[in-house]
């Protein structure tokens, strides 16, 4: 057998769909299970729509969840003199012929399919042209003369033999009136001029792969193998699409996922191996295999990917977590101040108690970033004449503390909650409100051996 080579083939034509993010998964997966080669083709022969900031996205994203292709990314376009070329062969050989349909007539030929209740297929008028005249002012497009009779099969390497009648499939186009590919004859000539063995993608591109073996079988090329990936569904269980919530891998990004997390999260969104759920990066290498791939669409669950990146956060390295936290600060927060790295790493392991996201680690950790704490209105009145006085009380005996620790705090609380027949909770909250600005966050323990002990006299002082 040859050597494996798999490819993923996006078009830049907008973020990178989490679908996508999966399929590259898969492929990579697979090429490095089998000590293969996995490339990246951007298919921008779309020009209108294309956009290189789409291009570099899909790159980074790739990058940011671990995914490296082999050589240099392809670039279709660069590669269209060679599509022209095997359409010209085509139509030589009798596989392709020109159409000069107009827009109108199409567009009849549609319109009366849909009043049937039939799916729309060109009725291959100028198949065979005879008696037709060549219209002078309409610029023909090239479409490959598909089998009409018979069935034709693919041996899917998740789906099993898939069988279609050749009655369904029109005589697609493969090259446009400005002799520009489209997507059937480009992705074919690309990856055999790629040598690529597999071809693992979307069932939605099923139908595809019957008008794309065509071609292989008209140009006597070797046929790849195919695996046809069942679609990930929307937690309303409908066809995820990019506008949906949370459908993009910046989305992801944004909440503050970890690229460890997602990457896990999408491996066993429709693949599984016995009853595993967590897999480091060489794990996922080694035990990949299309075998373990189901034939049902996945529904994605942002619930489960919020616990995988808490199971995650929970089990990193602190000095990992904190760059991965400065690096989300810097892109969608206000960078955080290296001064700053020791007081958090000394932190951060109740700074991610109970985290599911870097966003939340980052609002935990607010009262360390700044400097100067800033009370709402709702919170100062919370304030009241009570809780000022237990706030000034607890200010006089922690200044007195030569040695801070938890248990010289707990004797101070002990004693203020005897003397004000209060609870925890009626000490506690007016200290966090003071330290942090908040009634929420981490345990009052350890915000205040967090901070130093001057920072905290002065945000209780602040009060009084």
């Amino acid at each position: 057998m040859s050597l494996v080579a798999t490819r993923f083939a996006p078009s830049p034509t907008g973020p990178l769909h989490i679908g996508g993010i999966r399929t590259a998964l898969f492929n990579w997966l697979f090429s490095k299970n089998n000590k293969g080669k996995f490339y990246l083709r951007i298919e921008d022969t779309d020009k209108e729509r294309s956009k290189d900031k789409y291009k570099d996205q899909i790159i980074e994203s790739l990058k940011w969840i671990g995914i490296d292709h082999d050589d240099k990314e392809f670039i279709q376009s660069e590669n269209i003199n060679n599509h022209k070329e095997i359409a010209e062969k085509l139509l030589k050989n009798g596989f392709a012929y020109k159409c000069y349909c107009s827009e109108d007539e199409i567009k009849e030929q549609k319109e009366n399919a849909k009043k049937k209740g039939i799916p729309f297929v060109y009725n291959r008028k100028w198949r065979n042209p005879e008696g037709l005249e060549v219209p002078k002012d309409i610029k023909p497009v090239t479409r490959f003369k598909s089998k009409i009779s018979g069935d034709n099969s693919i041996e899917d390497l998740v789906q099993g033999k898939i069988n279609i009648s050749n009655s369904t499939l029109e005589d697609f186009i493969i090259q446009r009136k400005d002799l520009t590919p489209t997507y059937q004859l480009s992705a074919v000539v690309d990856d055999h001029e790629m040598n690529i063995t597999h071809v693992i993608r979307g069932d939605d591109h099923k139908i595809n792969t019957f008008k794309q073996k065509q071609i292989y079988e008209a140009l006597n090329w070797k046929l790849p193998y195919f695996a046809h990936i069942p679609l990930i569904h929307s937690e309303s269980g409908s066809k995820l699409s990019k506008r949906d919530n949370a459908s993009t891998i910046d989305d992801y990004i944004k909440m503050g996922i970890m690229s460890d997390a997602l990457r896990n999260y999408l491996l066993r969104l429709g693949w599984s191996y016995k009853d595993k759920e967590i897999f480091t990066l060489n794990e996922s290498i080694e035990l990949f295999n299309l075998k373990g791939v189901g034939k049902s669409p996945s529904k994605l669950d942002i619930t489960r990917i919020l616990s995988l990146n808490e199971h995650y956060i929970k089990n990193i390295d602190e000095e990992k977590l904190l760059k991965l936290l400065k690096t989300y600060s810097s892109n969608f927060k206000k960078e955080i101040d290296d001064n700053k790295n020791k007081q958090i790493i000394k932190s951060i392991k109740f700074l991610k108690n109970k985290a599911k996201t870097l966003e939340d680690i980052y609002q935990n950790a607010q009262y360390i970033l700044k400097d100067d704490i800033e009370i709402s209105s709702e919170y100062l009145k919370l304030l009241d004449d009570s809780s000022k006085a237990i706030l000034k009380d607890f200010t006089l005996d922690f200044e007195k503390i030569i040695q801070i620790n938890k248990e010289n705090l707990e004797i101070i609380i002990k004693k203020l909650i005897e003397k004000n027949k209060t609870n925890f909770k009626g000490v506690g909250q007016p200290l966090r409100i003071a330290l942090t600005g908040s009634k929420f966050g981490p345990g009052i323990y350890d915000i205040i051996l967090s901070l130093d002990k001057n920072e905290v006299l002065k945000r209780l002082k602040k009060i009084n």
